[in-house]
């Protein structure tokens, strides 16, 4: 087991660590959470032995065997399969000292080595490193081609993917993985979840993905307040025990701030009289004596909201016959990645796009914001359509040398400095470090101004690739319910799959240069990849009719009489649903006003009732009416409740 004692640990003037102590078990699967700089990779270096802590001890079996992620790849000409086999370093020796025992001298003493050298390469499963290999390789989003190629050749996120292959090739007993999603695509975080459920040793993982830890992890260590707390069960398991206990606190603090109260009300009426002394005396030393309860803090909740966006044209956006993809020179019909793309963006859809490493969805989305021109087909976009598009290069053309507040001055060049700052401040973007250079912040602070320059300029179509990477729990959860209450067009690609069922409501995919509907969830998603890219049969996409699965060979293309007159119909249908839905969503509004009016008014007087002083006998009448009212209002807000469901349900069906 691994066993931390009385450990404190300090990295600078900084105290990581006080007096903490862990005890984790063989097998056990954990998540390492916390705050950023709370010390989850000063943690992992301690198991490494690359710190040391300055009090306490850190123990686990002197046999076990340990694995981690290298942050650094060098450029080698050594193929990619090779570099990830390199991570099995016990095999690598074996075979370096049979190679060099072959090369000696016959011998009855060098023919035993060569045997016995045999034997252990037999029990390193060497006969099947090269297809075990390409499994992992395959399942990390690896071509067979890709294979062979150089690790040279490879960009960063690449290389970190071969490091990672590196480290499950490596036969372990201690697996260590930090952020090990972040250069990864949902295809292969799907294939990664499921190859850790499937490891036998102890696994410690820090991540900021919480599906990713629901599906691997049984026991949550939060590191909160220089402490280590162990919660059994998955990172949802967490919250509810963390609320839980957060609550029970609050409840405990707010017992004994009335206590105290009262104790000091008794004290300051009557210290002064006679007869009242001795008691006013004992009560200031049980008041001295009453230990102030230290309140469970939660972590200082982040959040934003997206501005009411512009009014936005219906549809947004019309693709004919278009293929996506990238102009070559010398090459006049492009590299086509995505071909034949008909599609209408309509306005209120939220959008999922799926599709596996290098189909092509980040091709579609810089299609759609006009980075990339059309190869072929017609694009036309509606009037007043106004997009937030965001990327990892749109993070990367942030100017280093400047700070936030140029940032938004910039694009708002006739708006208050002070408004700019208020702006700013509520991203978490105050102080000093408003108007301080971007080039040390961290690449989660760089993705939060990027999306505040969006939110800004009141997109009413929001185009988002990966807005996930770098972001901690907190920013991604925020960024999820800011997502969920945003007015206009969302069209996503993410690996997270707790964003894209929170803020997406249907699915896209992108497979074998299409692009098709997918008539299914997450799920479904999942078993599909199983069936084919991650597995060795083929299988179809999930449709919503037989009719959609025909092969496109097997349907006449439409003339373009068709189209115009699809399209007509297409148009009367919206107008007419259009009309439907104006009564209801209106009823929708004035209800959500009404309940925000009465909630607010039951919340006063439920205040009020919470104040001891309410049940004095001088305040019988009010007590009285505020009952009353209690009773009321509760009942109002059951009926407004029970009609906005029926509004909501009816608008749904219409939809």
């Amino acid at each position: 087991m691994i066993r931390f004692q009385q450990v404190s640990l300090i990295r600078g003037v900084k105290p990581l660590l006080d007096n903490a102590d862990l005890t984790l078990n063989p097998g056990d699967k954990i998540g390492l959470i916390g705050a950023n700089g709370a010390g989850k990779s000063s943690l992992f270096a301690l198991l490494r032995g690359e710190l040391h802590a300055d009090q306490g001890n850190v123990d686990f079996p002197a046999k076990w065997r340990m694995a981690y992620v290298a942050q650094e790849t060098p450029a080698l000409d050594r193929p990619a399969l090779e570099y990830a086999i390199d991570g099995d370093a016990e095999l690598r020796r074996v075979e370096a000292e049979l190679a060099q025992a072959e090369q000696q001298k016959d011998s009855a003493e060098n023919g035993t080595r060569i045997a016995e050298l045999h034997a252990a390469l037999a029990d390193a499963d060497a006969y099947t490193v090269q297809s075990r290999a390409e499994q992992l390789l395959t399942g990390l989003g690896f071509s067979l081609d890709q294979m062979r190629q150089p690790v040279a050749s490879f960009s960063g996120g690449w290389r970190m993917r071969l490091n990672l292959a590196q480290a499950l090739m490596c036969p372990s007993d201690l697996l260590l993985l930090d952020e090990p999603t972040n250069h990864l695509d949902l295809d292969a975080i799907i294939w990664l979840e499921d190859w850790l459920k499937r490891y036998e040793g102890t696994l410690v993982i820090i991540s900021h993905d919480r599906d990713f830890l629901d599906g691997v992890v049984n026991v949550i260590v939060h590191i909160d307040e220089r402490k280590l707390k162990r919660y059994s069960g998955n990172y949802s398991s967490f919250e509810r025990q963390r609320a839980a206990q957060l609550a029970l606190t609050q409840a405990a603090i707010e017992k004994q701030t009335r206590q105290r109260a009262h104790l000091q009300s008794f004290i300051d009426r009557f210290k002064a009289k006679a007869t009242k002394a001795k008691q006013a005396q004992s009560r200031m030393k049980m008041l001295a004596k009453m230990e102030e309860l230290a309140p469970l803090r939660a972590a200082a909740e982040f959040s934003f909201e997206f501005r009411e966006p512009l009014s936005a044209p219906n549809p947004l956006l019309v693709m004919e016959d278009v293929d996506a993809g990238y102009r070559i020179d010398g090459e006049p019909a492009g590299k086509k990645i995505v071909s034949s793309i008909n599609f209408s963006l309509q306005t209120g859809q939220r959008i999922g796009l799926l599709g596996v490493n290098g189909a092509g969805k980040s091709t579609l989305i810089k299609t759609i914001a006009g980075d990339i021109l059309p190869l072929a087909g017609d694009a036309r976009l509606g009037k007043g359509l106004v997009i937030g598009y965001f990327a990892q290069h749109q993070v990367e053309m942030l100017r280093h040398d400047e700070s936030p507040l140029w940032h938004l001055a910039k694009i708002a060049p006739n708006v208050r400095e002070q408004e700019l700052r208020n702006f700013l401040g509520s991203f978490n973007f105050g102080g000093e470090m408003v108007t301080s250079k971007i080039a040390p912040f961290s690449g989660g602070e760089k993705a939060r101004l990027a999306l505040a320059l969006i939110v800004w300029q009141r997109p009413n179509l929001l185009l988002l690739d990966e807005p996930t990477n770098h972001l901690d729990l907190e920013t991604r959860e925020a960024l999820t319910m800011a997502l969920a209450q945003f007015e206009g067009t969302l069209v996503l690609v993410s690996h997270d799959r707790h964003l894209l069922r929170a803020t997406t409501d249907q699915f896209l995919i992108v497979a074998d240069g299409k692009l098709q509907p997918f008539d299914g969830d997450l799920d479904d998603y999942k078993d599909w990849l199983f069936k084919t890219k991650l597995g060795k049969t083929d299988a179809a996409l999930p449709s919503p009719t037989a009719a959609a699965a025909a092969p496109a060979s097997a349907v006449a293309p439409p003339s373009r009489e068709d189209k115009q007159e699809r399209r007509r119909i297409e148009a009367e249908e919206r107008q007419r649903l259009s009309s439907l839905k104006k009564p209801i969503e209106s009823r929708i509004k004035r209800l959500d006003e009404q309940l925000a009016k009465l909630t607010a008014r039951k919340e006063s007087v439920d205040a009020r009732l919470a104040d001891p002083a309410i049940y004095d006998d001088a305040n019988k009448e009010e007590l009285k009416a505020l009952i009353l009212d209690q009773a009321y209002l509760a009942k109002e807000l059951e009926q407004l409740e029970t009609e906005w469901l029926e509004q909501q349900e009816a608008l749904e069906q219409l939809s």
